[in-house]
C-alpha cells in the first residue's frame, strides 16, 4: 500500500521546451486559444503506450494540478484520470448550450435531406431505365 501512496516526487513530466515563435494553440481541454504560457505535459515513462500528451492553459493546468493533488492513490494512470475529469467540466461541448445543438441539429439536418434527394435521383434514373428496358 506505500507504494501507491504520495512519495513526493513528481508525476507530470512538463516539456519546457521554449516556443520562438508565438503561434495561438488551443487548450487540449477546453479548446480555447492560448497565445502565451502553454503549458504541456505528457505521461511519464510508466504509463503503457500509447503516451499521451496535453496542450494545456492555465486554468485547466492549475484544475488538473488540483485533481491530482485530491487523490490518494499513486498509479500510472492518475494524470490521464484527472485530464479526464477536468474535461468532462470544462470541455465546450459538455453541457451544450441552445446554440450548439441548433448548429449541431442543422447539420444533421442538411446531411439526411442531402441523402433523400440523392435517393430520390437515384430511384428516378432507375425507374427510366427500367422502363425504357421495356
Amino acid at each position: 500500500m506505500k507504494e501507491a501512496m504520495h512519495s513526493g516526487e513528481p508525476i507530470v513530466a512538463l516539456d519546457e521546451k521554449k516556443q520562438r515563435r508565438r503561434i495561438a494553440t488551443q487548450c487540449s481541454v477546453c479548446t480555447k486559444h492560448i497565445w502565451f504560457d502553454a503549458v504541456s505535459i505528457r505521461e511519464a515513462e510508466d504509463v503503457p503506450e500509447p503516451r499521451l500528451s496535453w496542450v494545456l492553459c492555465k486554468t485547466c493546468y492549475q484544475q488538473v494540478v488540483a485533481q491530482m493533488s485530491r487523490s490518494p492513490l499513486r498509479s500510472p494512470f492518475r494524470l490521464r484520470i484527472a485530464i479526464g475529469l477536468v474535461a468532462s467540466e470544462r470541455w465546450p461541448m459538455a453541457y451544450p448550450t441552445r446554440v450548439r445543438q441548433y448548429i449541431s441539429d442543422r447539420r444533421w439536418i442538411v446531411f439526411i435531406a442531402t441523402f433523400f434527394l440523392v435517393a430520390m435521383l437515384f430511384h428516378l434514373a432507375l425507374i427510366v431505365v427500367v422502363a425504357a428496358l421495356h
